[in-house]
């Protein structure tokens, strides 16, 4: 009848609609947001599901940003352990964050150009410029003091464009930060280039001046990591677009191009860099980082690197491993086009350039250039977790010095004669914006590296050193260097044991572990051998081997009587058994 017709009609419509609201419910559940900071301090808010790969986020952001050599960028993020990661495209997004959504993560430029000016496209040397503009101001592109003052005018130049008296009052470049410490001097001849030299530069000639003069630098595009050496010594390890480099101070101390490094390893804490220099000369430079994961993070991001700037193709990327054949340890394959297939690819870009939206003008009438000041207090506005990456998310956590154990201790003087000096240790607490990993610009002939003195247990600055040193004889003050020798042997003293004791152990493990897979090899090839004389496989490989003389005179003369023998033993130690 029609009344069963519209109740069978109304039960389908309603067993539709609650499917339909239950799927939509489910794929809620699986969808999450994320927060990606840019370049500029701005945020690119999306949702992704969950299942969504690191590929799938990155295409996004660079759609969004109308960014088309994208292979120089990546996305970092902090794991809840403070650890900082390169997101893997291949992977899923939600299993490399290990913590609950809503994700928090930085757009940085991952691999540097080695020329910038050869970037195709301005939208991309824009966002280099901006990098590179981070790593100045968060002191990890030192420079001398000269350097710094022109590549501060050119950022001046950039932002604010001519000088113009009516609008720019004197001391207007003091309203601007460029560095993490910087005197008066520097800021009159920074105002002086800007006023003088730079007139009529549009905003792309002074960046692009920018980045000419920075890519001269030694530490462009280093992303430093915190280690230290065999003695005990601080030490940032980092990679260029030219080569391996350490830093130790403000000094580089090593330099290995990538054509020279001929391995990467690491286990544990321990990182090991082999590289062959001219005349054959072989050498292994060894390094300890804070923890296994910030070792992992290093290795990683050496062979990226080295992939990414020694390649000729993509094609050539081999899966390597983090230790040799007879130990366990972590594999990893670098996914990506190469320095060389990035430049050829660019050069077949043909489109109007895009829009860029620069923020000209930004930081004159308020203080930084950057949302947080060394010391001051931090922009609000932002997403949760976005406090830990406001700096730049682009290295290993590293704080001021707090007891004991200085990791970096240099100090230099400006072209003024005022001083400036910095400490920074490895730390396991939260990552603070404030604190730069290296002080810029440097001294015009090199850093000092004197013994970290402390007060009451706790760092004092320049200053403080010198008014508690005012009332001190030269006696007083040799004694206390004397304590302060003492003190150090008698912590190096009580660290040995343990450094033994986990010497020790790793030789256990060793040992062990040959010992095992000797075994094993053993075990393979008995199996092979029983194979070949009992069985009845009647396999290509094995009738060959058995019509061979060599294995023939081997199995009548040595494995039939040592079979025999065996049985023998076997059936007496049975009889054995049964009488008992």
């Amino acid at each position: 009848s029609v009344r069963e017709c519209m109740c069978i009609l109304a039960g389908t419509i309603e067993k539709m609609l609650s499917r339909l609201m239950s799927s939509s419910i489910r794929s809620l559940d699986r969808e999450c947001n994320c927060t990606v900071r840019l370049l500029d301090d701005s945020e690119y808010t999306c949702t992704i599901q969950r299942d969504a790969k690191g590929q799938y986020l990155f295409d996004l952001i660079c759609h969004h940003l109308n960014l088309l050599e994208k292979d120089y960028f990546g996305i970092r993020y902090v794991d809840p352990d403070k650890q900082r990661h390169w997101l893997e495209f291949t992977k899923s997004i939600a299993k490399q964050m290990k913590s609950q959504p809503p994700f928090t993560m930085c757009l940085r430029v991952k691999f540097y150009p080695p020329d910038p000016a050869a970037l195709k496209e301005e939208i991309t040397r824009y966002l280099v410029f901006l990098q590179v503009k981070r790593d100045l101001y968060h002191g990890r592109l030192l420079c001398k003091t000269s350097d710094a003052a022109l590549l501060a005018a050119y950022i001046l130049q950039a932002e604010i464009g001519d000088y113009d008296p009516g609008k720019h009052p004197e001391g207007y470049s003091s309203k601007f930060q460029f560095f993490p410490k910087h005197s008066e001097k520097l800021e009159r001849r920074i105002a002086e280039i800007h006023k003088t030299e730079l007139i009529g530069q549009t905003p792309e000639t002074s960046e692009l001046n920018f980045l000419q003069k920075a890519q001269m630098l030694e530490t462009y595009g280093v992303d430093p990591h915190p280690c230290k050496d065999v003695s005990g010594n601080p030490a940032f390890l980092a990679f260029t677009p030219f080569g391996f480099t350490v830093l130790q101070g403000n000094r580089r101390v090593h330099f290995l191009k990538w054509e020279e490094v001929t391995k990467l390893k690491f286990e544990a804490k321990t990182f090991h860099i082999y590289a062959n220099q001219k005349e054959d000369k072989k050498i292994i430079l060894t390094y300890f980082a804070p923890t296994p994961e910030a070792c992992k993070h290093l290795w990683k991001c050496g062979v990226e690197n080295q992939a990414f700037y020694k390649l000729e193709k993509s094609s050539q990327v081999r899966t390597v491993s983090s230790s040799n054949l007879f130990f366990k340890g972590s594999r990893f394959r670098y996914s990506g086009k190469v320095a060389k297939e990035v430049m050829e690819q660019s050069a077949k870009i043909k489109r109007d350039p895009p829009e860029i939206h620069r923020l000209l003008g930004k930081a004159l009438g308020v203080l930084p250039l950057f949302p947080a000041l060394p010391g001051g207090p931090s922009t609000s506005g932002s997403g949760p977790g976005l406090e830990s990456l406001r700096d730049s998310a682009h290295s290993t956590p590293v704080r001021s010095v707090s007891h004991g154990d200085s990791f970096m201790s240099s100090r230099g003087h400006m072209m003024d004669g005022s001083e400036a000096s910095t400490s920074a240790v490895i730390s396991d607490e939260a990552y603070s914006p404030s604190d730069s990993v290296l002080p810029t610009p440097v001294a015009e002939h090199g850093m000092e590296m004197p013994l970290a003195r402390h007060l009451n247990g706790s760092p004092c600055s320049i200053d403080e050193e010198k008014e508690s040193e005012a009332g001190t004889s030269k006696e007083g003050q040799a004694a206390e260097f004397r304590l302060g020798r003492r003190a150090l042997r008698m912590v190096r003293s009580r660290q040995s044991p343990q450094s033994d004791v986990e010497d020790l152990n790793k030789f256990v493990l060793s040992v062990l572990r040959l010992f095992l897979v000797t075994i094993g090899l053993l075990f393979a090839l008995l199996l092979l051998l029983i194979m070949l004389t009992e069985s009845d496989l009647d396999i290509a490989f094995l009738r060959d081997i058995r019509k061979t003389p060599e294995f023939q005179q081997f199995h009548f003369e040595y494995f039939c009587p040592l079979r025999r023998w065996f049985a023998c033993k076997l059936r007496w130690m049975g009889g054995f058994l049964i009488s008992k």
